[in-house]
């Protein structure tokens, strides 16, 4: 079979690791127990998630153990890495909550039964009972603040100000590595490059307690080709919960990728085997536009099943290309003006957003350019523009 490792850096998800050769070895002799950490900071994953349970899926295929280490305890302090401010902190009936959501989703993910069947563990089950003094004996001892204070994660917050709440994030992260170790036999850790010295950190404290091999792997971060990360829009994150992130809307986000991030985002989130991604993304003209729908119908299908991401795609045809069914909003028999109906279909969040909106050129009702905020609405349905990329069908309730 071929080593996983071959296959990740193939479709560029390697970003940095640690003892390489190593690792290598290991990955193509036996089935290796690692783990990908989830802060439960919200009730859906996201895209950004997304990316790590594909990664998850890679290494599964490839006959190794996953473990979906759920933070409810970190939740509870807040990783500062790539971040300017100070998380603000959860209840745990908030996190527990969380939790169950995570579950949930990740159920249609990766395999939880069978051969190397996945587990989910939640580090509030060791960290909330631990004892101080105990801890920072045992675990404390192995860290060098000075060698704590170069990491990236750290280097962010000082000028702003680092709590001590916060810089023992590190110290229990690599904590949860050393506990997988010792109870599952988990040997690597995978995360987003911005976890870097927190893994680090984890691998190294295997390594001087256990005096066993523990290994490091980070995955580049989803990015434009800009450097912006990728899984935002005016509304926020692109949630895998298609009660926050419609599959017609997700569906919508991946179909309006960038000509250049096309490609990279085939190789980093589906699976569609790497020569004929190449076939697809061999041209940079109006022949992309057929590998973005492509892209958009497998990321839909992976996260919302084949039925819904048919259906997304014939919404999309249909407002783009005259065909199929196009997405349907419901109004109530009161609502007769424009900007009433843009509030009313959730096309804007306000009156305010509405008629700017108006006011700019972006709203048109059928063929007619809308100037008037106040105008009132055509009789029974019609379609009503938002832009040029969001169309909808609306109808009286």
């Amino acid at each position: 079979m071929k080593n996983v490792m071959d296959t990740l850096r193939a479709r560029g998800f390697i970003k940095q690791t640690v003892y390489e050769e190593e690792l290598y070895e290991l990955l193509g002799k036996e089935s290796v127990p690692f783990y990908i950490g989830f802060d439960p900071t919200a009730d859906s994953l996201h895209v950004g998630h997304f990316m790590q349970l594909v990664i998850m899926k890679h290494m599964q295929d490839a006959g190794h153990k996953p473990i979906v280490l759920i933070g409810g305890g970190t939740a509870m302090v807040g990783d500062p890495s790539g971040r300017t401010d100070m998380r603000s902190m959860m209840t745990k009936e908030t996190i527990a909550y969380h939790v169950e959501c995570f579950k949930k989703q990740m159920s249609r993910f990766v395999r939880f039964e069978g051969e190397n069947a996945a587990i989910v563990v939640n580090n509030a089950d060791w960290l909330l009972g631990l004892n101080y003094i105990d801890f920072l004996r045992d675990i404390g001892v192995h860290f060098s603040v000075n060698k704590m204070l170069t990491a990236e994660c750290f280097k962010t917050r000082m000028e702003r100000g680092l709590s001590f709440l916060e810089f023992n994030y590190m110290l229990m992260q690599a904590y949860d590595f050393l506990v997988l170790n010792q109870r599952y036999g988990c040997s690597l850790e995978l995360g987003g490059d911005d976890q870097w010295s927190n893994i680090l950190a984890g691998a190294d404290l295997i390594r001087r307690i256990e005096h066993k091999p523990a290994f490091a792997m980070t995955t580049a971060l989803l990015t434009t080709s800009e450097g912006k990360k990728m899984g935002k829009t005016q509304k926020g994150a692109v949630w895998l919960d298609e009660n926050k992130t419609s599959p017609y809307e997700f569906y919508q986000y991946w179909r309006n990728t960038a000509d250049a991030d096309v490609e990279n985002c085939f190789r980093m989130l589906t699976f569609v085997p790497l020569d004929e991604i190449d076939t697809l993304c061999a041209h940079r003209d109006e022949r992309i536009n057929a590998a973005k729908e492509r892209l958009a119908f497998e990321l839909t299908k992976q996260v919302h099943g084949e039925e819904k991401a048919l259906l997304a795609q014939s919404q999309a045809r249909a407002a783009f290309g005259g065909e199929g069914e196009m997405p349907e909003k419901v109004i109530s028999a009161d609502v007769t003006t424009l900007l009433g109906a843009l509030v009313s279909t959730g096309l804007c969040k306000s009156n305010g957003e509405a008629r700017r909106l108006v006011e700019q050129g972006g709203v048109s009702v059928g063929e007619t350019k809308a100037t008037d905020p106040n105008m009132p609405l055509p009789e029974g349905e019609f379609i009503l523009h938002k832009g040029k990329k969001v169309h909808v069908k609306v109808v009286r309730g």
